[in-house]
């Protein structure tokens, strides 16, 4: 197992000052997001990724406060049948549902080797246990082209007792959709409902024209759905954080006003940072996201650049009805 440093880095926050970001997980864990579990530790997931030259399908990691983490291997070390010839395992999303842990992720399938048009599908899997190791349920939630479904969350809302799925990117909008209780299969007679849509321009500033990685909390009756855009990494990375709320689990949802929305942005010492999870600590509310260390944006001379993001945690507070980046 391989344990990561604690790093205490300066960040640019998108209208703030510069601050330090509280935990980093020095490593390749992209699209990172947490639980925590009944045991009482923290556990985040993350991205296919390579960890000590072998490839780990979903990464797993664990602490006991937040700060320092274990990498514990991988939650999926077996491929479902489906996918078991590619290598594509994106933005996990592990919940506790019924006693039993659900880990939701997208795989490209098999069937897109001979036909190119068959993009990622969401999946299912479970597990007793946090750490897995986790096993696919046997056939995907819901296939499509290119990479539309992609990022689940999965949510139960306060308010209506209902458990919904999100997900979505591919130049589409963000999607959420009912499931059944038991979270293995989408609720009969449901249909997906578009929240937020990319927003097509040429403007460079603008973080909107490819939107992905939902992640909804719930507080003092407003729904809040975090997501990034636009691109996540390589050569080109221009990836943020922003923030819409609305009064319902399934919109209409309203852009934060100000800034594009925008509450999470690069600085000079960070590329692209984004695809965010929301966790609660001691009273405290969390932001643990991902970003490109500017000095070291490879993991291999030979990688390309800006593929390396790693695992950052920062203090999120509330005010005047938004989250904002705490300075």
């Amino acid at each position: 197992m391989i344990r990561f440093q604690l790093a205490m880095l300066p960040l640019l926050l998108a209208g703030c000052a510069t601050v330090e970001p509280r935990v980093a997980l020095d490593g390749d864990f992209p699209d990172p997001a947490a639980l925590r579990a009944e045991d009482g530790a923290y556990y985040a997931y993350a991205t296919q990724a390579q960890v000590e030259g072998r490839m780990v399908n979903i990464q797993i990691a664990r602490s006991p406060d937040l700060r320092a983490w274990q990498h514990l291997g991988d939650a999926l070390p077996a491929k479902p049948a489906w996918a078991s010839k590619t290598q594509d395992f994106w933005a996990p999303h592990v919940a506790e549902v019924d006693g039993r842990y659900l880990l939701y992720y997208s795989a490209k399938p098999d069937a897109a080797l001979a036909d190119p048009a068959q993009g990622l599908c969401l999946a299912v899997a479970t597990a007793d246990r946090p750490e897995g190791p986790f096993t696919d349920t046997g056939t995907p939630l819901l296939c499509g082209p290119g990479f539309v479904n992609i990022d689940p969350m999965l949510f139960d809302d306060p308010q209506t007792g209902k458990r919904l799925l999100y997900w979505g990117s591919g130049f589409g909008p963000i999607k959420v959709q009912e499931v059944r209780p038991d979270g293995l299969a989408f609720a009969p007679g449901s249909a997906a409902i578009d929240l937020v849509a990319p927003v097509p321009t040429e403007d460079p500033a603008n973080y909107r024209r490819l939107v992905e990685g939902a992640w909804v909390t719930y507080r003092e009756g407003w729904y809040y759905l975090f997501f990034s855009g636009d691109n996540c990494c390589g050569p080109k990375a221009h990836y943020a954080v922003m923030v819409a709320r609305s009064r319902s689990a399934t919109g209409p949802f309203e852009v934060k006003p100000d800034n594009g929305g925008v509450i999470l942005e690069a600085s000079p010492g960070w590329i692209a940072p984004g695809h965010n999870a929301v966790i609660e600590a001691d009273g405290e509310t969390l932001i643990l996201y991902h970003a490109v260390d500017a000095a070291r944006p490879r993991t291999r001379p030979e990688d390309e650049v800006n593929t390396r993001r790693i695992m950052l945690t920062a203090p999120l507070v509330w005010r005047d009805g938004w989250p904002v980046v705490a300075d």
